[in-house]
């Protein structure tokens, strides 16, 4: 413990970090509502006034990001070695990362939404509606946030042999003396944050899967707080014996089960709708891309649906890109831009159509064949336990969301704790161990906290604040993106 203090009291970045989180899980105890309330304004004000903003700048990255692979920058590979992970390994880990459990809470959830209050009119089918509208929130903008600082740290990192810090990043901007560690701060807090909601979000589903299973209702404290133990735990022995031993197999893990359950339905569903709607919905979203991302004329769902989803979505996914974005540098070391990008870019997301399009489609069906609709899909957290009850072996396809859902969470915090600690760790691509056991201790302490104030007091909302405080955060990511753009065309285009 000595030891751990002495790495606090001299390392500015990491005992910085450490007495803010200590400070703000102190302002919410004694300050709950007050927390609450200028968090939720926060949260509305940045959506309010930079929703558009948000709107017109991932559309930006996408082209942007397009312009870069098509053209002789692509080429260009980051590092002179080989690629350190297979490609199978690659993706396994970038999609555990920077996605995961979110297609097991929103699955069927968020096409059934879709299906019965379709955003915009378009003259397709609701069913088509629902999983166009789907796809763009989970599409190509959110995976051209991630690439868009893969693309900066790896650059940084591999070829100019920089360390992996973002503010390093910034050498072309000295003038700006806080810049650079302001971005590296406001990086850590986000990831912390972001980490604490959705270890809120993944314990409350599991345990609405066991209360599922068992008929029993969720909000077991001592249930949550024993998953978070679980988690944080397991995500630290991940981080603790690297990438390659650690975070590489659990990832790998995730895929196969994933595509398990993908099957199961497939395979009991209606195949060749599922195809049809797969490919329809495919082909809309992308010649709809530019309206849809403008939210131009018969595309604009209306500005209190954008606050709601669009908006929150493009802000959770800006404020997630620099954690997510460095991670994805650290394991795509050897391989070009152009790879990157491409991989970045489509192979998650159709990935995702394809997930949402099985399990939407499935769940249509079974709304069809109800006749009638009494909110089943409605709880974000019982929905998926809901939908599998209606088919074949439901305790083993529970069970297996269940593992599944543990399974995403962990490589959520374990490649979290790793990019943490290579910040804190000088910026090394492999962070000292100690520093792994650190940031292992700060999230588990800060997530157990945060969780017992969120039931000792529950009407305060405590988990829903820290996740749109990730909206409050995304913002200055939002204009460091547009830098991040001059950067790449100063730096790539130079040599091309």
């Amino acid at each position: 413990m000595k030891s751990l203090l002495s790495h606090l009291r001299n390392n500015l970045l990491l005992s910085v970090s450490a007495f803010l989180l200590l400070f703000i899980a102190i302002y919410i105890f004694l300050f709950t509502e007050t927390f609450y309330f200028l968090i939720e304004n926060g949260s509305l004000w940045v959506r309010e006034w930079f929703g558009s903003f948000y709107l017109w700048l991932g559309l930006l990255c996408v082209v942007f990001l397009l312009i870069l692979a098509f053209t002789k920058v692509g080429k260009q590979r980051l590092g002179d070695a080989p690629p350190e992970f297979n490609r199978w390994s690659w993706i396994a880990m970038l999609y555990s990362a920077g996605m995961g459990a979110g297609i097991l809470l929103r699955g069927v959830q968020e096409p059934v939404y879709m299906f019965l209050n379709p955003p915009i009119k378009t003259g397709q089918s609701n069913e088509i509606i629902a999983l166009e509208y789907t796809f763009y929130q989970w599409g190509f903008t959110a995976w051209a946030f991630y690439a868009m600082f893969a693309i900066l740290v790896g650059h940084s990192l591999f070829v100019k042999n920089r360390n992996i810090r973002l503010g390093t990043s910034l050498h072309h901007f000295k003038r700006i003396k806080f810049l650079p560690s302001g971005i590296d701060l406001l990086t850590i807090l986000t990831t912390v944050a972001g980490l604490v909601a959705a270890i809120g979000l993944g314990t409350t589903q599991i345990e609405g899967g066991i209360g599922h299973l068992l008929h029993q209702d969720a909000g077991n404290l001592v249930l949550t707080l024993f998953l978070v133990l679980l988690i944080c735990s397991v995500a630290f022995l991940s981080a603790w014996v690297g990438i390659d031993k650690g975070i590489k197999r659990l990832s790998n893990w995730n895929i196969y089960l994933t595509i398990v359950l993908l099957l199961f339905v497939f395979l009991q569903g209606d195949i060749v709708l599922i195809a049809e709607n797969f490919l329809l919905a495919t082909y809309h979203y992308i010649i709809d891309f530019v309206p849809l991302s403008l939210a131009l004329g018969d595309y604009d769902p209306g500005k209190e649906f954008l606050t709601d989803w669009t908006y929150y979505y493009w802000a959770f996914w800006l404020a997630w890109a620099p954690f997510t974005g460095i991670f994805i540098a650290r394991i795509s070391k050897g391989r070009t831009i152009r790879e990157i990008i491409l991989g970045v870019l489509l192979i998650p997301s159709i990935g995702t159509f394809l997930w949402f399009s099985v399990f939407g489609t499935s769940a249509f069906n079974l709304i069809e064949q109800w006749g009638t609709y009494q909110n089943e899909f409605g709880n974000v957290f019982t929905s998926l336990f809901v939908f599998f009850s209606n088919y074949p072996l439901a305790i083993f396809t529970n069970v297996l969301t269940v593992i599944l859902l543990i399974s995403f969470l962990v490589t959520s915090v374990d490649s979290a704790i790793y990019v943490l600690s290579m910040f804190t760790s000088k910026g090394s691509e492999n962070p000292k161990r100690r520093y792994r056991l650190i940031w292992a201790i700060i999230i588990l302490i800060f997530s157990e906290a945060i969780i017992v104030l969120g039931n000792i007091k529950p009407d305060s909302n405590v988990l829903t604040a820290m996740q749109k405080f990730l909206i409050i955060g995304s913002l200055p990511f939002a204009f460091f993106t547009l830098i991040v753009m001059i950067l790449l065309t100063r730096t790539l285009f130079k040599k091309s």
